[in-house]
């Protein structure tokens, strides 16, 4: 079968613009790898800013162990945010746009200085962020059964949604990262919990990892984006009339509703 990359890329838009499932990329060219899956993501976000949207920062995704073998997959990946996908706190999240809708965990990073990989200490990443924030992020796979290997995922600009961020900030040298405990409650009961050591070891490995990919691209890290680093717990199905909250240790409560 023919491949454009093009082409693709306004069909996995297409999919989460009308909330319907697609086939696996990788039925359809078995061989596709990593670097063209970029490809398409990329090709995804010059569709999104030319429909109006803006970039405001990057994710990761599949950033533990235990997610990557449940995914199938075997690295952490990076993705695009753009405003599209930003919620107020305590927003209500619009399901009916959505194929398979999850919530999880974020702690999320607020850039200060440009970052650029590859090469990137953890100290030197540090020194970037200007801010650190509790987060929600609201995730959503294209694929059928939410199934789909590495390059699938990637190209689907890592099943992103939306995500929400708690009003407060801290700043980053006063938060031990790697302890940061997370419990996350899906109407009122808790369902998971974990820590920051949860995301790649530390937070801050999520951060250089983003780095040091988008810098093999060409691309680095600017001032004012946000970094969601990865989930720190499992991601919960939501339905319409859920709320999910994710209380911190030291950055406080962010709650959305679905």
């Amino acid at each position: 079968m023919p491949f454009d990359v093009q082409k693709i890329a306004r069909e996995l838009l297409q999919a989460e613009d009308e909330a319907t499932e697609a086939g696996l990329l990788t039925d359809r060219w078995p061989d596709l790898g990593v670097e063209t899956a970029y490809d398409i993501q990329a090709a995804a976000l010059r569709l999104r800013e030319e429909r109006g949207e803006r970039i405001v920062g990057v994710k990761l995704g599949l950033t533990s162990p235990a997610k990557q073998r449940r995914m199938n997959v075997d690295e952490p990946l990076v993705a695009w945010l753009t405003d599209r996908m930003t919620l107020a706190p305590g927003a209500k999240v619009p399901v009916d746009t959505l194929i398979h809708p999850r919530v999880e965990p974020e702690i999320v990073l607020e850039i200060g200085a440009a970052l650029t990989g590859p090469g990137l200490t953890a100290e030197q990443a540090l020194r970037g962020v200007r801010a650190v924030r509790a987060g929600l992020e609201v995730i959503d796979s294209r694929y059928r059964d939410y199934r789909f290997t590495l390059p699938d995922v990637v190209a689907d600009n890592a099943s992103s949604g939306y995500y929400a961020l708690a009003e407060s900030a801290s700043a980053p040298h006063g938060i031990d990262l790697v302890a940061e405990p997370c419990r996350l409650e899906k109407n009122g009961r808790p369902v998971s919990e974990g820590v920051g050591a949860d995301v790649l070891g530390d937070p801050l490995n999520a951060l250089v990892f983003a780095a040091d990919l988008l810098g093999r691209r060409g691309i680095r890290i600017e001032p004012g984006w946000i970094v969601l680093t990865g989930g720190i717990t499992d991601a919960v199905p939501v339905a319409a009339g859920d709320t999910v909250t994710a209380h911190f240790g030291s950055l406080g409560t962010v709650t959305v509703h679905a």
